[in-house]
C-alpha cells in the first residue's frame, strides 16, 4: 500500500484516493491557503499545472487552516476563492490537518521525507511541497519559502516525468 491508496475528497465532498486525484501520474503536492503570505504562490502553481499537464503532471492542492487560521473558509469559499482570484484549475481536496494528532495519512507517510536541508518531520507552514512519482513515492520535499518556479522545483517534476 502507498500513499496513492490513501482515501481523501475532493473540495467538492467526492470520495477517493489520492490517485484518483493524481490520475497515478507524478504530482506535486501543496498544503495551501487563502489568506497567508505567501498565497500569491498559487499563480506559479496554476502555471505548473498548465506547463506540465500534457505531460502527465498535475498538482494537488491540500487546504489547510493549522497555520495561523490562514484557511478559515468552507469548502465553497475555498474553491471561489481560488477560481475566481488565482484561475486555479488543478484539484483541491477536502481540508486537512498536516500536523497533529489529525494529521491525515497521507501526510503522515510524506512527512518521512527530508527536505534540501536534511529536516523532515512536521509541516512548517503553508505551502510546503512535496514532488512524487507516479507510484507516489517523494522524489523531493521543498520548503515553504522555495515557489513552484524555482528551478529545483522544476528539476525535481523533470526527474519525476523521467
Amino acid at each position: 500500500m502507498t500513499i496513492l491508496d490513501a482515501t481523501i475528497a475532493r473540495l467538492d465532498g467526492t470520495a477517493g484516493t489520492l490517485a484518483d486525484l493524481t490520475g497515478k501520474r507524478p504530482a506535486l503536492l501543496v498544503n495551501v491557503a487563502s489568506k497567508c503570505g505567501l498565497t500569491p504562490q498559487y499563480t506559479a502553481l496554476e502555471q505548473l499545472q498548465k506547463d506540465y499537464e500534457s505531460q502527465q503532471f498535475t498538482v494537488i492542492g491540500f487546504p489547510c487552516n493549522q497555520f495561523a487560521g490562514q484557511e478559515p473558509g468552507s469548502a465553497e469559499e475555498i474553491q471561489e476563492f481560488c477560481s475566481a482570484t488565482y484561475g486555479v484549475t488543478f484539484p483541491l481536496t477536502e481540508k486537512v490537518e498536516v500536523n497533529g494528532e489529525g494529521r491525515h495519512p497521507i501526510y503522515q507517510e510524506l512527512i518521512q521525507a527530508a527536505d534540501e536541508d536534511g529536516r523532515n518531520g512536521d509541516i512548517q507552514w503553508n505551502f510546503e511541497k512535496f514532488v512524487i512519482d507516479a507510484d507516489g513515492a517523494v522524489v523531493q520535499r521543498f520548503s515553504p519559502q522555495v515557489t513552484p518556479d524555482d528551478p529545483r522545483v522544476l528539476e525535481a517534476i523533470k526527474s519525476a516525468l523521467g
